[in-house]
C-alpha cells in the first residue's frame, strides 16, 4: 500500500520489485479498480437518491 501511495524508500521499492511477480501486479490493479469503482458508484447512488 505504501508503494501505491509513493511514500516508500528506494531500497524498499527495489526489494519489492525483486520479489513480486506480474500476476501480483495484475491482481492488485484489478482489486484496486473494483474497490475504486464500487466507492464511486456508492457515492453517485447516495447523491442521486437525495
Amino acid at each position: 500500500m505504501w508503494g501505491f501511495l509513493g511514500v516508500r524508500k528506494r531500497s524498499g521499492q527495489d526489494a519489492d520489485m525483486a520479489s513480486i511477480s506480474f500476476v501480483h501486479i495484475v491482481l492488485a490493479a484489478l482489486l484496486g479498480t473494483v474497490i475504486f469503482m464500487t466507492i464511486l458508484l456508492l457515492i453517485v447512488k447516495a447523491v442521486v437518491s437525495s
